[in-house]
């Protein structure tokens, strides 16, 4: 369930949009930001608590890159694939990614430290390749060199 100060911002929430199926997403990403992912039950729960169809608020959840269907590391790193990324060598560096964390791409580490997961576009086109971390934290203009440094600083937090 939804923590009674999320409860709250729901009451809020929904003075500011239309119809519920406008509010799923807002809901979606605080309940994302509550329980670390959007579980099946999670998924259910929303649906109830929004009088949607399931089937409706799971296509939302598989369908957004943003939402995560399974829990995810401490750091969330997804590396953008789409043209601009891919021309200037976000493949290499994906790759790396996973070579140096011995993961697959949409794989946690075993200390649930680190997921790289693939993205689309994640608008930095002129300073490709780039890479998310979490959802606030952007890297662009990478390289080998810089990719090593960022893993590094945050295999030491």
């Amino acid at each position: 369930m939804l923590s009674e100060q999320n409860l709250k911002k729901l009451e809020e929430l929904k003075k500011r949009y239309p119809t519920t199926k406008a509010l799923l997403l807002p809901v979606l990403w605080m309940a994302q930001e509550q329980f670390g992912w959007i579980s099946l039950d999670t998924m259910k729960y929303v649906a109830d608590l929004l009088n949607l169809p399931f089937h409706h608020v799971y296509g939302v959840v598989t369908f957004y890159t943003m939402f995560n269907s399974k829990p995810i590391g401490k750091y969330h790193i997804q590396v953008c694939t789409n043209v601009s990324c891919m021309l200037r060598g976000a493949e290499n560096i994906r790759d790396h990614i996973c070579r140096r964390l011995n993961v697959g791409i949409n794989e946690t580490t075993p200390d649930r430290t680190f997921t790289v997961t693939e993205v689309e576009c994640l608008g930095s086109c002129g300073t490709a390749p780039m890479v998310q971390v979490n959802n606030d934290e952007y890297y662009d203009n990478l390289n080998l060199e810089k990719v090593n440094k960022l893993l590094e600083d945050w295999s030491k937090k």
